[in-house]
């Protein structure tokens, strides 16, 4: 066994990735996502702050 004949094998380089260009409608639709997903955790973080809506569920006595 000579240099590294028996140790891990060297990964195979993979080609870069080209930049690909975004065409208007793509732009619009991704643009469009953000928007919606800031609005959605805007919400949330309102809703966080009034509590639960539904304070019950089922409600047990104290008896046994």
């Amino acid at each position: 066994m000579s240099g590294r004949a028996g140790g891990k094998a060297k990964p195979l380089k993979h080609p870069k990735k080209k930049q690909r260009e975004e065409d208007e409608e793509t732009k619009a639709f991704k643009e469009r996502q953000k928007k919606e997903a800031a609005e959605q955790k805007a919400m949330a973080d309102k809703a966080k702050e009034k509590g639960p809506l539904v304070g019950g569920g089922i409600k047990k006595s104290g008896k046994k």
